[in-house]
């Protein structure tokens, strides 16, 4: 049975194919009533000019934004701030979790290992933060302080997000992913309306006459469109673990963690499991990184007791190899994953920010509207039930 779902949940053969919705948001996008944003995950960036045949890891941030304003979209953002907030959130989780000697700590950023857990492993479901994945974050944001800042309707707002993953499709339909509609009392409204994965952004650019090649360079939307380096790199493998405990040395030594002060062993970010022991002051935390679901089984029956802090992708790489990413089949698939995760981090040493709790736009947003970090209005847009 386990093997049946660790087939289901990622399929290295690649039999399995999305469901399309690209040509729903060409619609919504003509409709005059609509207002359409999209948020872009941080690891299309490196990856979506592999559609139109530029090397992995070419940069091409700017001209995703340009392409999808030509296309007619109203706001275009960065998820990279929901990473941030996502950071905030999980490391006050940690803390609190640390405090009460409830650990391991599970991350929760990845729909398919969410999915996998709760299905063969429902022992360790409570173990998973309660925190919800960036582009979900962002769609309840966008829904309720972004509409009430532009003083918009969100019943009109369509919201769409360009995700590495297929796993997105089906993470936007539970039940739970509607915090948005609670808030307004429309339970039907939903905080994410569409996923487009990284192929059918391309579908869609294509069939509605964008010459992505030719498209002017254009910035986010900056209301919601400034992240860190730290959430630059949530889209690779042990990313999401670095920015998660960069933020929780802070807030617990009131100083930034040392630049090296994660050592992962071993040091191939392509080996399926990877640890660490870090130093936060006045203990140790013994940390793992997983990628590739189906090293996933064995940690869980025989090294988790090891372990306080676990991040888990389904994908190889994490994102950067997401199931929805262009394909590159035969020997030099796990070339082309590092060369899109060395871009990313590149791209995020040019952020200026380091560290998730510096950004200022997150700092503004709890100041003017979250509160603070598992707050009462944090609890209930960013965060579900375990």
């Amino acid at each position: 049975m386990r093997t049946l779902w660790s087939m289901y949940l990622f399929c290295p053969r690649l039999a399995l194919t999305e469901q399309y919705h690209y040509q729903e948001v060409a619609r919504a996008i003509a409709d005059p009533d609509k207002i359409v944003v999209v948020t872009t995950a941080p690891s299309i960036r490196v990856s979506f000019g592999e559609m139109y045949g530029l090397e992995p890891g070419t940069n091409v941030e700017g001209e995703i934004v340009g392409a999808l304003r030509q296309l007619g979209v109203d706001y275009v953002f960065d998820a990279t701030f929901a990473a941030d907030l996502t950071i905030m959130e999980e490391a006050s989780e940690l803390m609190q979790k640390l405090e009460q000697g409830q650990l391991p700590l599970f991350t929760s950023c990845c729909p398919s290992w969410v999915r996998y857990i709760k299905l063969l492993y429902p022992n360790y479901y409570s173990n998973i933060s309660t925190v919800k994945s960036p582009l979900l974050m962002q769609g309840a944001l966008v829904k309720t302080w972004f509409a009430k800042q532009m003083d918009i309707d969100p019943a009109r707002i369509v919201c769409v997000a360009i995700a590495p993953s297929t796993g997105k499709k089906a993470e936007i339909q539970l039940p739970e992913m509607n915090s948005a509609g609670v808030w307004h009392e429309r339970p039907q409204m939903r905080d994410v309306d569409f996923v487009l994965t990284t192929r059918e952004l391309a579908y869609l650019l294509n069939d509605n006459g964008v010459d992505f090649l030719q498209a002017p360079s254009a910035p986010y939307d900056s209301l919601m469109g400034t992240g860190s380096e730290s959430a630059m790199i949530f889209g690779a493998t042990g990313g999401v673990m670095t920015a998660a405990l960069r933020t929780t040395f802070r807030m617990l030594n009131n100083e930034n963690p040392p630049d090296d002060f994660i050592n992962f062993q071993p040091l191939d970010a392509f080996q399926g499991v990877r640890q660490a022991t870090v130093d936060m002051g006045n203990f140790n935390l013994n940390v793992a990184t997983i990628h590739g679901i189906g090293n996933v089984s064995s940690f869980l029956e025989q090294e988790v007791h090891k372990y306080d802090f676990v991040e888990v992708m389904a994908c190889p790489g994490g994102c950067i190899g997401g199931g929805g990413q262009p394909i590159h089949r035969g020997a030099g698939q796990a070339e082309v994953i590092q060369m899109r995760a060395n871009a990313l981090r590149q791209h995020g040493l040019q952020q200026g920010v380091r560290l998730s709790c510096d950004n200022a736009d997150v700092q503004a947003i709890y100041r003017e509207f979250l509160g603070e970090p598992l707050g009462e209005i944090s609890k209930k847009l960013l965060h579900v039930e375990r």
